[in-house]
């Protein structure tokens, strides 16, 4: 019998894991404090969504996951690596190598074709041209995309458009994608449809997905919810 999956997160390592995350800046001559002591773990085939209003503390928790930033205090495990123990370069590299990364704004280049906007983070890793395309046209195709491959950037919709940025952040194939509001700019149906790509990717690739949204159409697709609130889970 095949594992659902919540059995088969129960029983995996960990995505990524932070322990005690705090996070403090210093504004003035006080300090805010965007992070007051976090714990979370994310699994393979796991899609989770984290809420919050704006300044809870969302998209500081997803730098300090990725390694972009550093906590002032905890732990963060991403993909079996403690990245207080990774200088910058090498977090930069896991990131290249591992993370997926989508916003709410596509980024496409418009005179680039869609293939050519998703093959952007192979190039900048120097990936072999021809494995180069091979994998970006895989995740184009994964995205429902494939016919629209050699179609310009300006010449897509906004619905068309986030897709390529998903098959661009996907190329890679990265176990770990973080996506900060990215159905954001797109209308509900639209939003929708994303959503549920989201979903059947994060399952059938068997990825860890975590996503910042206040749209409900993610948050009624996603397997868990995580809210924060003034720098808390809540």
């Amino acid at each position: 019998m095949a594992m659902t999956n919540a059995a088969r997160a129960s029983s995996a390592e960990p995505i990524v894991a932070g322990q005690g995350l705090t996070r403090d800046f210093k504004v003035g001559g006080g300090v805010v404090h965007a992070l007051r002591g976090i714990d979370m773990q994310l699994q393979p085939g796991e899609l989770v969504a984290l809420r919050g209003r704006s300044g809870s503390g969302k998209t500081t928790l997803l730098n300090i996951l990725t390694g972009i930033d550093s906590p002032t205090q905890g732990q963060v495990s991403l993909l079996g690596h403690d990245l207080a123990r990774l200088n910058e370069t090498a977090r930069a590299i896991l990131r290249r190598e591992q993370v997926g990364l989508l916003f709410q704004n596509a980024h496409l280049f418009p005179l680039l074709t869609a293939q050519e906007n998703a093959e952007l983070p192979l190039r900048l890793a120097r990936t072999d041209p021809k494995r180069r395309a091979a994998q970006a046209l895989a995740a184009l195709e994964m995205v429902h995309l494939g016919p629209r491959a050699l179609h310009r950037g300006l010449e897509l919709s906004g619905g068309e458009q986030q897709r390529v940025a998903l098959a661009r952040a996907l190329a890679h194939q990265p176990r770990f994608v973080v996506a900060d509001e990215p159905t954001g700019n797109l209308d509900s149906t639209t939003g929708r449809e994303i959503a549920l790509l989201l979903q059947r990717i994060t399952h059938e690739q068997g990825i860890g997905m975590l996503i910042a949204t206040h749209d409900n159409a993610v948050v009624s697709i996603a397997d868990r919810v995580l809210t924060i609130s003034d720098g808390l889970l809540v």
